[in-house]
């Protein structure tokens, strides 16, 4: 089963993923972050604080596709939205590297399960990087729900379910 779990910042989308891979025995943490200062560092130990004995981690920000294709068990994904700022700030094709990574989601054997910010819900940015990454985390969402076999949206800690 594939599950795509979005939400805002700060809504316990990343705290429900987790549960839902350790209601399977646990599994692999595809942590997508980089660590660029003191603030993001404090994240970053958070999400690691939460992990017990059930997760194994693997800190990749680029490269999920290959890893996602080569998984035996359960994965989190956690999350695309930091993954699509480490693929523009690259400059890699958006386009085909989403295209990988739902390919890979239709092929997965196992259980998946991405977690992605939902990011198109404030006010219109004000300059156009800011709009750039809006508009391209919406498509990245799109794509990946349409892959997807469950979509969850979190607010205030709560799930609504979106696609079952």
């Amino acid at each position: 089963m594939i599950t795509l779990v979005l939400g805002g910042a700060r809504s316990g989308k990343s705290a429900h993923a987790e549960k839902i891979i350790e209601g399977l025995g646990g599994g692999t943490y595809l942590a997508t972050s980089r660590v660029w200062d003191a603030e993001m560092a404090e994240r970053v130990q958070i999400h690691k604080d939460r992990r017990n004995h059930l997760w194994t981690t693997i800190e990749e920000p680029v490269h999920i596709s290959d890893l996602i294709q080569s998984s035996q068990g359960p994965m989190l994904v956690d999350c695309l939205t930091l993954w699509l700022f480490n693929l523009m700030e690259e400059e890699c094709d958006i386009s085909l590297e989403t295209n990988k990574l739902c390919a890979a989601l239709v092929a997965a054997k196992q259980d998946i399960v991405l977690v992605s910010n939902e990011v198109g819900l404030g006010i219109v940015p004000e300059n156009a990087l800011a709009r750039k990454f809006r508009d391209q985390a919406g498509r990245l969402n799109q794509a990946v729900a349409q892959a997807a076999d469950r979509v969850l949206f979190i607010a205030a800690g709560l799930p609504l379910t979106l696609k079952e």
